[in-house]
């Protein structure tokens, strides 16, 4: 009985460690492979170097040609395209949707500013 009670603490320690480490680096591992058998062409990537470029050519998943700029193309490994490029238009049209209801709210008054007063 002694001898579970003293392999408590460490079974309980390496239990934390799974959840809190090792599963979460294992999901984002699993996420890194799929989006990399994903690529295709046409795709605006993010190289680990923090080069920004179109995938021109996917050679069976051991190549990559990356078209940098006008006439300008590199070929990487796989392994080192870090993330997919989102376009920074999107990132600016979801803004001024949030300014649009912000403003409805401003105008129907919330909580708050009907007891301290609106900002001026």
């Amino acid at each position: 009985m002694d001898t579970i009670g003293a392999f408590l603490p460490l079974i309980l320690i390496f239990g934390v460690f799974y959840i809190l480490l090792i599963r979460p680096q294992q999901k984002k591992v699993k996420q890194h492979r799929e989006m990399l058998s994903n690529l295709r062409r046409g795709d605006k990537i993010i190289t680990s170097g923090g080069i920004i470029g179109t995938v021109n050519k996917v050679s069976d998943n051991k190549e990559l040609q990356v078209q940098v700029s006008e006439n300008v193309e590199i070929k990487i490994a796989p392994g080192m395209v870090s993330d997919l490029y989102t376009s920074s238009e999107t990132e600016k049209k979801q803004p001024v949707k949030d300014i649009k209801s912000e403003s409805k709210s401003e105008s129907k008054g919330g909580l708050l500013s009907g007891l301290l007063g609106k900002k001026k």
